[in-house]
């Protein structure tokens, strides 16, 4: 992309900031430069929260009925899925999908759930429950 063609319209998910982005001068070196966003960009990422808000709404109520267990609400809650969680918690994705499962959270020791806890920024007495 070319340094007068970087976006500047503007994008609400910024909330005001700007963001560091590559460009080519008219040197046609690549340089560093800001960007305000655009439209097309907060559309994209609108969607994606959006998403992640229905999966926390639809996991809380799996954990409420029993099918699911806490973390998998406060996983989408804080906006992360599997493979972020995986890395994160330093867990495998394998074990991270069997955590999400009731009877094997239930039996997690306090350094797994340690470990949660950090990667998810909460306390460990909130990650055992559902706000």
């Amino acid at each position: 992309m070319d340094l007068d063609a970087v976006p500047q319209e503007g994008n609400a998910t910024l909330d005001g900031h700007s963001k560091l982005m590559y460009a080519r001068d008219a040197q046609g070196r690549v340089v560093t430069t800001t960007s305000r966003g655009w439209e097309a960009e907060e559309i994209v990422t609108s969607h994606a929260v959006d998403v992640l808000v229905e999966q926390a709404k639809e996991a809380k109520a799996r954990a409420q009925a029993g099918l699911a267990s806490p973390l998998e609400y406060w996983m989408y809650e804080r906006r992360m899925d599997v493979a972020l969680l995986s890395q994160t918690s330093g867990f495998w994705q394998w074990r991270v999908r069997r955590h999400l499962q009731p009877r094997h959270f239930a039996a997690l020791s306090q350094a797994h759930l340690a470990r949660y806890a950090q990667a998810l920024g909460l306390p460990i007495s909130t990650l055992q429950a559902l706000p």
